[in-house]
């Protein structure tokens, strides 16, 4: 089950998509994906159960208002503050070469193995524990909260002060955390994990900074099992014409960690388990562009798509201006 946030008639909307994948079923008595979430919680129900039980007769040209940017990122909080975009990396093989390239790059063939290749290593030999056991720890990044996430079709700012910018095709897990301090898994969503790769390579302590940029999600909501094989192309756009274009690999089967040891690393912080909060985490990159040599530049288009998710995560990369030294006033 998929569904979409959006706006018609000046008013918000959650959408179930149907069969056909371009059209979607009003869901009734609800605005948004974290007002669906909650009565879950509330009524102890499944969210594909309420779905179900709230959907309307009513059907919206859902491939329409793609096409004219009405479609919302699939989740997002009232209060932006209070939605914390987080994610890690190395889980995939292709993430690991990536990140090993640089270290070459940087300190030639004969240099001792990079700590990258080290934390993909630990996570192939412990990040998939038996259940209720507890695996390896993963990498794990802040990247920011809800004011940097971007809908399906909104342009991705480039910072005057970045040394490049690109793509990261990701799966997304969703959650909201209960009344209780439970977290509640909501669904899975495309990402596009934007990141700057060049200010990475400099320096391994750098990789935070790469990390905080703006980053898109959706345009629809997976709800319930994330398959094991996730299986799609992430692709750069230049003039209409394609520049670079990869397949990748993702899923618990292609990943070195399993979604619940990823998750309890997250979780087991207590200030990420307060009420009413929610996460938006990335699983990490199977293939990126840079590790093919590719030199981004405003005006591309990144473009995210597997078939499990529905239609594809879109956006267009600009510049912003500089805004120079930035300074603090004393009080």
């Amino acid at each position: 089950m998929r569904v979409i946030q959006y706006f018609q008639d000046g008013k918000r909307h959650v959408g179930w998509i149907q069969p056909d994948g371009d059209h979607a079923r009003e869901i009734g008595g609800v605005s948004s994906v974290f007002e669906l979430a909650n009565l879950a919680i509330a009524r102890k129900t499944s969210l594909e159960a309420l779905i179900q039980e709230l959907a309307s007769d009513k059907t919206v040209d859902y491939a329409g208002l793609l096409a004219k940017n009405q479609v919302m990122a699939p989740i997002e909080h009232p209060e932006p503050a209070r939605f914390f975009i987080t994610g890690t990396g190395l889980t995939h093989i292709g993430s690991a070469s990536a990140r090993n390239k640089m270290h070459v790059a940087t300190h030639g063939d004969g240099a001792p193995e990079s700590d990258s290749m080290k934390i993909f290593r630990m996570g192939l030999s412990g990040g998939k524990p038996e259940k209720g056991q507890i695996g390896i720890q993963p990498e794990w990044f802040y990247k920011g909260v809800g004011t940097c996430v971007l809908a399906p079709g909104d342009p991705i700012p480039l910072p005057a002060f970045a040394l490049a910018g690109a793509e990261e095709a990701e799966i997304v897990g969703l959650y909201l955390v209960g009344p209780d301090g439970q977290p509640y898994r909501i669904g899975y969503a495309l990402g596009n994990e934007f990141s700057d790769h060049l200010t990475e390579a400099q320096n391994y302590l750098y990789t935070q900074h790469s990390k905080l940029r703006a980053c898109s999600i959706g345009p629809e909501l997976l709800i319930g099992d994330l398959p094991e094989d996730v299986r799609g192309k992430s692709r750069i756009m230049r003039d209409g014409k394609v520049l670079w274009e990869e397949d990748f690999l993702s899923g618990e089967k292609n990943m070195s960690h399993s979604v619940a040891n990823l998750e309890h690393y997250h979780f087991r912080y207590s200030m990420f388990r307060r009420p009413g909060d929610l996460h938006a985490y990335f699983f990490g990159a199977a293939v990126m562009s840079y590790a093919s040599g590719v030199k981004t530049q405003v005006g591309d288009v990144f473009e995210i798509e597997a078939e499990v998710f529905g239609k594809t995560l879109r956006n267009k990369m600009v510049a912003v201006p500089d805004e120079g030294l930035v300074t603090v006033k004393a009080l």
